[in-house]
């Protein structure tokens, strides 16, 4: 069985990690969806609230698991039997600092491979840091985030 980790924040998970997911799940058996705890990081959303939001999800999906680490991505992926690391780019940006983080995992973990999926064109400018600044002014966010999420139950927001 072919599995791969999909490590982020996911603070909050948008639909543009939904579609890299869904994309993934082409290539993959299974998508472990990793978050990483960053206790030195402020996060809008507990780590809890986030593995629910994603469970919930995905609860139709047994190809799909949400799980959380605190140790480096590559040695969460290896204590699991992953065999890739998914990650998203929706610029050049993205893709300059994706191919290095690529380039030392592959010294570190030479048995793991990245692979570097692009975001859709109509999810590009989605953003969890976008949405978060969207939340905190009182916007709507639910354009960016799975269809059936209500945010408002874990921030209290809209």
């Amino acid at each position: 069985m072919k599995k791969a980790i999909f490590p982020g924040s996911f603070d909050p998970f948008t639909r543009g990690h939904q579609a890299l997911v869904e994309e993934a799940l082409t290539i993959f058996d299974e998508v472990v969806i990793a978050i990483g705890e960053n206790v030195s990081k402020q996060s809008l959303l507990s780590l809890q609230s986030r593995m629910q939001m994603i469970e919930n999800v995905y609860q139709d999906n047994p190809r799909v698991k949400c799980m959380s680490y605190s140790t480096l991505t590559g040695d969460f992926a290896q204590s699991i039997g992953a065999e890739a690391i998914i990650r998203g780019v929706r610029n050049t940006i993205d893709f300059e600092y994706e191919r290095t983080m690529a380039q030392t995992n592959k010294r570190l973990y030479p048995t793991l491979t990245t692979i570097i999926l692009l975001t859709p064109p109509e999810l590009a400018d989605v953003s969890s840091s976008m949405v978060r600044e969207l939340l905190k002014f009182g916007h709507d966010v639910s354009e960016f985030i799975p269809q059936g999420v209500d945010l408002q139950k874990y921030t209290g927001k809209q």
